[in-house]
C-alpha cells in the first residue's frame, strides 16, 4: 500500500495582472528614490513572469480604485490588521474552490475525506478557511482537521508527507490538502530591494490535493529535508506593521546552486537527468536557473516549473501544487519518476520523489472536470 496524489486541484482569483502593467504601476509611485527607480525595472522586466492572479482589484490599473491605490494611481500601505481583515474575507473562497476542484477531479465525494490538512502563511483567523471547506463541500463534521502556518513557500511538503503518512496509519483514509496563499496583500511600493522582488513576483492562487491508498496518480515515495543554516538571514519571512515582510536576498539562488544536489541526492538512484520531470518552486527565474544548471537538467525537465512561474508567478506554498498539475496535464508516462523541491526560510529545502501511475493524458483529465475550467484558469 502507498499513498498517492490522486488528483491536483487549482483555483485564482479573477483579476489578472499583466507584468508590464504592474511594473508600470510601481515605478510611477511618488516618493521612490533613485534606487527604488533603477530597481523597479530591473526585477519585473527580469522576472520571467508575464501574468499574475491577485485578490485585490485595484492593482489593475486599468479597474477602480480601492483601498491599496486611489484614484490618482498612488498606492497606500496599509496596517497588517487591514490586511488581514482581507484574508479573512478573501481566502475562503480559493480554498473552497481549489478543493472542490481536487474533489472532482479524484471522482472523490466530499463526505468521504476524513482528513483536512489546510496550509497558508499570508494570513491568520480562526475559525479558519478550513471551516469553510467542511461547510461548503459537505465534507463530515468529524473530519480530522490541521493546519500548516507560517512555514513559507516548501509549506506543501510537510502537509504531503502528514497526508502520506495519515494514509499508510489507515488505508481506509482520504486526505485533502489544501494550500492558499494571499501574497499580494502584502505588496507595498518601497525603495527597498526585498521589497521590490517581492512585489515582482508574489501572486495568489490555491492548489488542492487528495491523497488516498494506492490507485492512479503521483505515488509518493520518499521525502527529504535539508536544512541551510547560512542561509537563514537570506530568506525569511516576518509579520511587520504594514503587512508580513519577505526578506529575498539576491544570496539566495547562489545558495540553492551549492545545496540542491545534495539536498536530493538521496532522493535519486542515477544522474538526476534521468528523472524526466522535476517540480521545482519557481521562487523566481534565478532559482529555477541555479537549480537546473546545479542539477545538469534538460530544459524538458522544467517545462512546467517555468510556466507556472511565467503564468502565475510565485503563490508561495500553492505553487509546487501548480507545478505538478501542469506536468499532469502535459502528460507524464506511467511508471515514470519525479522529483519536486521547494525553498523557504530556514533555509529550507524540501523534497519529494514521486511516481506517476496510470496517469492521464492532459485531453482526459481536463475533460475530467470541464465546468471548472474558468475557475482554475
Amino acid at each position: 500500500m502507498s499513498a498517492t496524489i490522486r488528483a491536483i486541484g487549482t483555483a485564482v482569483p479573477s483579476t489578472t495582472l499583466t507584468q508590464v502593467a504592474v511594473r508600470d504601476l510601481f515605478a510611477a509611485q511618488p516618493g521612490l528614490g533613485r534606487l527604488g527607480q533603477r530597481i523597479v525595472p530591473a526585477a519585473f522586466d527580469a522576472s520571467a513572469v508575464e501574468h499574475r492572479h491577485t485578490v485585490l482589484p485595484e492593482l489593475d490599473a486599468a479597474r477602480a480604485s480601492g483601498p491599496f491605490r486611489d484614484a490618482e494611481g498612488t498606492l497606500h500601505s496599509l496596517s497588517t490588521g487591514t490586511r488581514n481583515d482581507r484574508y479573512r474575507e478573501l481566502a475562503p473562497p480559493l480554498f473552497v474552490g481549489s478543493a472542490r476542484d481536487a474533489l472532482a477531479r479524484s471522482g472523490t465525494a466530499p463526505d468521504a475525506v476524513t482528513h483536512l490538512i489546510t496550509v497558508s502563511c499570508t494570513g491568520f483567523t480562526q475559525p479558519g478557511p478550513d471551516l469553510a471547506v467542511v461547510q461548503e463541500l459537505g465534507l463530515r463534521r468529524t473530519v480530522f482537521r490541521h493546519h500548516i502556518g507560517f512555514m513559507g513557500c516548501c509549506a506543501a511538503f510537510p502537509a504531503l508527507r502528514s497526508a502520506a503518512a495519515f494514509v499508510e496509519a489507515d488505508p481506509d483514509a482520504v486526505v485533502l490538502v489544501v494550500c492558499a496563499e494571499l501574497c499580494t496583500l502584502h505588496v507595498r511600493a518601497s525603495d527597498d530591494p526585498d521589497q521590490i522582488v517581492a512585489n515582482s513576483v508574489f501572486g495568489d492562487g490555491a492548489a488542492a490535493a487528495v491523497v488516498a491508498a494506492d490507485g492512479p496518480g503521483l505515488r509518493l515515495d520518499a521525502f527529504a529535508t535539508t536544512v541551510v543554516p547560512e542561509g537563514a538571514s537570506e530568506m525569511a519571512w516576518n509579520i511587520g506593521d504594514e503587512g508580513f515582510e519577505m526578506i529575498l536576498s539576491t544570496a539566495v539562488p547562489k545558495l540553492v546552486g551549492v545545496t540542491v544536489a545534495e539536498a536530493v541526492g538521496p532522493l535519486l538512484d542515477g544522474p538526476a537527468a534521468d528523472v524526466p520531470v522535476w517540480a521545482v518552486h519557481p521562487g523566481g527565474r534565478a532559482i529555477l536557473d541555479r537549480t537546473q544548471d546545479a542539477l545538469g537538467l534538460p530544459d524538458a525537465a522544467m517545462t512546467s516549473s517555468r510556466a507556472v512561474l511565467r503564468d502565475h508567478g510565485n503563490m508561495s506554498s500553492a505553487t509546487v501544487l501548480f507545478v505538478l498539475q501542469d506536468a499532469l496535464e502535459d502528460g507524464i508516462a506511467d511508471q515514470a519518476p519525479v522529483v519536486a523541491l521547494a525553498f523557504g526560510p530556514g533555509l529550507t529545502v524540501e523534497c519529494a520523489r514521486l511516481t506517476a501511475v496510470g496517469t492521464a493524458d492532459s485531453a482526459a483529465q481536463r475533460a475530467a472536470a470541464p465546468e471548472l475550467a474558468g475557475e482554475r484558469r
